[in-house]
């Protein structure tokens, strides 16, 4: 099932190619997401297409070439669901989803299907942090004892800088075997028992702490969700409010992302969605639609649509959430792996049509990419339900960036780094 929608204002822009195949292999590689088998899709409604819905002649790559992108990333069994929308100077220029909502019913995506974003949450928090050395309550280069005495060994010498550019070299916690889904037995584990847990921050903080640290603070580059995690205690240390309460006062409320939430402990995604869905060793896709993000926060339990996405990222990078000084920090990359950078919860994407600004996201059974370019104006998000990656899975989704991002496919790629 496809739907797509065109908008008045699109126009091309010639592409030499994005951030192509290490973004799939990112969505499916780290912590909970696994290395997501082959399943097989319900093929009449995963690839029969919907009556095209265009509302004005485009000229952005044509509505036709980006409905067969959107498509092809199903048709090939590399996601159940995937959704995408382009806007531009404020406005969404073109909308489309493809595959089923539910693989047991076939039912199509509905119209402005809420996902988990994984870790493009932790941009949310990373704004909030900026914003709050905008209002001189904290520094970057203060140590994270300052707020969390005790907490973190060798505190001192962390910085809330390293917690957000990944270089404080401690421990993911989502690399602790309670949280893999890696083989059947872990798998189950996780379904029947994981999923359902509640984890307070500080437990979270003590899973990770009671690991070596992977390097000395500022060292090097390692991904970890628990810095982010670190974050969010921080944010509450400063302002005596949880780092969501802040999230929702400081960017949904203002920016009205009616689709976007942060929950807690709440298992459910509300509102209209896609499944997510996770392979089995039996060939049979188990669905973890469900599931308590309590152990993410910051790092990654965030739940929105690619409307709000999209407007999100158009506000902060034009300026409407950040002043320049606190958004040229956040801009700061450090090296990362294979020849990628990272910055403050913001990742730089080189394109053929300018820097690109964002982040992936992924949780078990949903992947996300958000970016927009420099100035704020054109940004795309997308959102699929990965259930298989290769190299024809990878192929399909690199075109489908391209065609979004700049409007045609040409499959070169720039690294991207963890989720």
């Amino acid at each position: 099932m496809t739907t797509t929608t065109a908008y008045p204002g699109m126009h091309r822009r010639r592409a030499r190619g994005l951030v192509g195949r290490a973004a799939v292999v990112a969505l499916a590689s780290t912590g909970l997401l696994g290395t997501l088998a082959p399943a097989a899709l319900a093929a009449g409604p995963a690839t029969t297409a919907a009556p095209h819905r265009a509302v004005a002649p485009s000229t952005v790559a044509e509505p036709a070439a980006l409905e067969s992108a959107l498509r092809a990333v199903v048709e090939e069994g590399g996601s159940s669901a995937v959704q995408a929308e382009v806007r531009e100077d404020g406005h969404p220029v073109w909308r489309g989803a493809a595959g089923v909502a539910d693989l047991a019913t076939g039912a199509p995506v509905p119209n402005g299907a809420r996902f988990r974003i994984g870790s493009v949450t932790k941009t949310f928090a990373a704004t909030v942090v900026l914003q709050l050395v905008g209002e001189q309550r904290l520094r970057l280069d203060d140590p994270i004892e300052r707020y969390l005495p005790g907490l973190v060994p060798n505190g001192g010498a962390i910085t809330v800088r390293q917690l957000l550019n990944h270089t404080s070299g401690i421990y993911n916690f989502t690399d602790d075997p309670r949280f893999s889904t890696e083989g059947e037995t872990a798998l189950q584990h996780w379904l029947t028992v994981g999923r359902w847990t509640t984890y307070r921050p500080q437990a979270v903080v003590h899973i990770a702490t009671a690991q070596p640290p992977y390097a000395a603070p500022g060292e090097k580059w390692k991904y970890s969700n628990t810095n982010y995690v670190l974050i969010g205690m921080i944010i509450e240390r400063v302002t005596g409010h949880t780092w969501t309460e802040e999230v929702d006062r400081r960017i949904i409320r203002p920016l009205d992302l009616r689709g976007t939430s942060m929950p807690t402990t709440s298992p459910i995604v509300p509102g209209p969605h896609a499944h997510g869905y996770i392979q089995r060793a039996s060939g049979q896709a188990a669905d973890v639609t469900i599931e308590n993000p309590s152990a993410f926060g910051p790092a990654g339990a965030g739940i929105s649509t690619t409307t709000d996405l999209t407007r999100f990222n158009a506000a902060l990078l034009s300026g409407k959430l950040l002043r320049p000084a606190e958004l040229a920090e956040m801009k700061k990359q450090v090296p990362a792996e294979n020849g990628s950078t990272y910055g403050l919860g913001l990742v730089r994407y080189p394109t053929a049509c300018g820097e690109f600004w964002g982040l992936t996201g992924g949780i078990a059974g949903y992947g996300t990419v958000l970016m927009g370019d420099a100035a704020g104006r054109r940004q795309v998000a997308i959102s699929l339900n990965p259930l298989h990656v290769s190299e024809a899975t990878s192929r399909t989704f690199q075109t489908l960036i391209d065609t979004t991002t700049c409007g045609s496919a040409t499959g070169q790629t720039a690294g991207v780094p963890g989720l």
